[in-house]
């Protein structure tokens, strides 16, 4: 299974909103998100940065490809903007994935 990471800015003052918006996470996005295979996923802060991880049943590639072609991923990204700043991939449309340095396993 492949492991996927990502990280964001929440904009000063909107951690709270951040949160809040995710706690009412969209039914809808949560089905993009198992369609597209993604399982154990987290998002943390410290400050207002964001470090977000998942796991990838059906590969990272095809969790991109998955997310990339969804309106309603489309539309959970224009919802966000204005709490956070999202660096998109312009290949996959998905944050850039972070490349992983150390694993204890």
């Amino acid at each position: 299974m492949e492991r996927y990471a990502w990280k964001a800015t929440v904009k000063e003052g909107k951690l709270a909103e951040y949160k809040r918006r995710h706690d009412e996470i969209w039914p809808e996005m949560v089905e993009v998100l198992k369609e597209a295979g993604i399982c154990n996923y987290s998002i943390w802060n410290v400050g207002n940065e964001l470090f977000g991880y998942y796991e990838c049943e059906k590969g990272a590639e095809f969790a991109a490809k998955v997310q990339a072609e969804s309106p309603v991923v489309d539309r959970w990204n224009e919802y966000m903007k204005d709490v956070m700043v999202m660096e998109m991939d312009p290949v996959t449309g998905a944050q850039p994935k972070l490349v992983e340095v150390f694993r204890l396993d």
